[in-house]
This record gives structure tokens, C-alpha cells and sequence, in this order.
């Protein structure tokens, strides 16, 4: 505490600096208070070489209520044209006496080419702290400080002089022999599974030499309007899909089907019968088509995308039956 007695000698200039150094030691600073220390710890001090990545951790404490600025951390990059800064990860606690804990998790890597063991200088930063309040919002500043690391040669300057160049050279390390049966008999045994999946895919969907089997009529109805495809177009396309249904519903039932047979159809087969109403625009189109010589407008009913698609379907359900 600073003593100090007026005095009226001095005049008005005095007597305002005798009262501000008064105030000055009766009231401390805040911004003392408000950050109360900050420590850094490392895993090690020494042993870096080119390229390592350095971990350092700096806790500061402060006062209840004051949190980390986050702008205010560095900013990874370049910090030293030796030195990069690679990550910033914070946490924050309560310490023991009441103090709030932030802790800075700081990842560095070192380019130093260095050609002897020597210490190298790594610069602090500041880091503000904030407390809000209702009357606003105090800030301090936390000071990290600079710390120092050792850096290593990866290699030796002046090596031991040798006649012979190719003595500095060492033999390559020898690799141990690898057996291919183990890898052969995998790959041989994943192309069996393989082929079998294949096969019963094959028999699933009614490729290739599966395709002419019985219980399978719309399968083939759809391979013979696409080999129509390839030959015809227009209205002889159009009848070629309609007889194609025809063909696979006389040869799923084992009789000739007609639009008034539809109802005894699908109930000698009943899996049919999500199809019904598709089944019955194609018997109206087929009639337009074949009796009443009206193929545009059968075409216009019952256009070709959906006969064909109506043949999928009924492949489909043929398959899970």
C-alpha cells in the first residue's frame, strides 16, 4: 500500500497524481485475477527427428466463469519455417479449488534438417478468456509461453571413411517366402461358388439351357417377343406380344384360355390373381385386335410397354409359385 499525504503546496497536478497512485495500490488489477496460471506439459523435452509430430498440452486456469475464446486459438499452419502446427483440440473442466480448467491438446510436426543434437525455441501465443455477465462481458488475456524441444541428426555428418564406396551401402532385408496354395485354393474355391451361384440364378430366371423347362411359359412368352423385336415392328410387333400372352396363359393351364375362361383361370391358379386386372385389358385389346381389326385402338387401350411389363409380371409370379 502506497502511503501518501496530501499536500496544498503542490497544486491541483499533484494532488490528482497523489490520488490516482493511491487508487492505483488500494485496488489491484482485475485481469490478475481472472487467469490464475498456465502450465505446460510433454510427453518429452528431446529425441525429435525430421518429420515426428510433437505433442504438447497447455492448461490454464481461470477464475468461475470465464471461458475459452475460440478465434483467439492459432490457427494450424506454419507457425516457424521449421515447425507446422497440425491440430488444436480444447476441453474444459472444473479444478479443484473451484478454477476453470482449459486445456489446449496442441499437435506440432518438425521439419528440421538438423545435423547435430540441439535445442530449438517454440513460440507461444496468447489465448483470450471470457466471462458474460449481465453487465456485459469481461475478457483476459492467457499468455502460453514459449517452450524448448530437442532435435537429432537421422544421420551421422561425417560417416567413418571407407575405401570401398559400396561398403556405406547395406545389404536389402530379406523377405520371408510366401506360399500361393493357400491363396490359389481361395480364389479356386470363391469361382465355384461363384459359378454355382450362377447356375441356380440361371435356373431361377430360365437362361439358357434352363429356359425351354416346363412351369415356366411366361418366361418363354417374353423371349419370344423379344425375338420379335428384332424382326418386326408397328402392328406386327404389337400382335406378336399379344399372342405371346396368349401362349403363355394356354400353355400355364394346359388348355385354351379366353376372356370368358379368365375366372376359372385364376381359380385353378390363384397366384394369378394379383394380375386380374391386367389380364382383363388384354383380353379386351386382343379382341379389338384379332376381331374387330381395330389394332390402333387396342394399342391405344393396351399400349406395348404395358404388355410387355404385364409379361414380366407374370414371370415373376410363375417364378415364386
Amino acid at each position: 500500500m502506497f502511503e501518501f499525504e496530501p499536500s496544498f503546496r503542490g497544486g491541483t497536478a499533484a494532488r490528482a497524481l497523489g490520488l490516482v497512485l493511491l487508487l492505483a495500490g488500494a485496488c489491484p488489477l482485475p485481469a490478475s485475477a481472472q487467469v490464475r496460471g498456465v502450465e505446460l506439459r510433454t510427453p518429452r523435452a528431446f529425441g525429435y527427428f525430421q518429420g515426428d509430430l510433437v505433442q504438447v498440452q497447455a492448461e490454464i486456469r481461470a477464475d468461475p466463469g470465464f471461458t475459452l475464446q475460440r478465434p483467439s486459438l492459432p490457427k494450424p499452419g506454419p507457425v516457424t519455417y521449421w515447425l507446422d502446427l497440425r491440430d488444436v483440440r480444447t476441453e474444459e473442466g472444473r479444478g479443484a479449488d473451484g478454477s476453470n480448467v482449459i486445456r489446449l491438446r496442441l499437435t506440432y510436426q518438425d521439419f528440421y534438417v538438423a545435423l547435430d543434437a540441439r535445442t530449438l525455441d517454440v513460440p507461444g501465443f496468447p489465448v483470450t478468456v471470457e466471462s458474460t455477465g449481465a453487465n456485459g462481458s469481461t475478457t483476459a488475456v492467457a499468455q502460453v509461453p514459449a517452450w524448448k524441444i530437442g532435435v537429432s541428426p537421422l544421420r551421422e555428418v561425417q560417416p567413418e571413411r571407407r575405401d570401398d564406396p559400396a561398403e556405406y551401402l547395406r545389404p536389402d532385408g530379406r523377405a520371408p517366402r510366401l506360399d500361393p496354395q493357400p491363396a490359389l485354393a481361395s480364389a479356386a474355391g470363391c469361382l465355384a461358388l461363384a459359378a454355382l451361384a450362377l447356375v441356380l440364378l440361371a435356373y431361377d430366371r430360365a437362361w439358357w439351357m434352363f429356359g425351354g423347362r416346363r412351369g415356366r411359359p411366361f418366361a418363354q412368352a417374353l423371349k419370344a417377343l423379344r425375338r420379335a423385336r428384332r424382326q418386326s415392328q408397328g402392328e406386327a410387333l404389337y400382335r406378336a406380344a399379344l399372342l405371346a400372352l396368349h401362349r403363355g396363359l394356354d400353355a400355364t393351364d394346359g388348355r385354351r384360355v379366353l376372356a370368358d375362361d379368365l375366372p376359372d383361370f385364376l381359380e385353378r391358379h390363384p397366384a394369378f390373381r394379383g394380375q386380374a386386372g391386367g389380364l382383363q385389358t388384354f383380353f379386351t385389346a386382343s379382341r379389338l385386335a384379332f376381331f374387330g381389326r381395330d389394332t390402333a385402338g387396342a394399342g391405344t387401350r393396351f399400349p406395348l410397354p404395358e404388355a410387355e411389363a404385364l409379361l414380366r409380371r407374370l414371370g415373376a409370379v410363375e417364378r415364386s409359385a
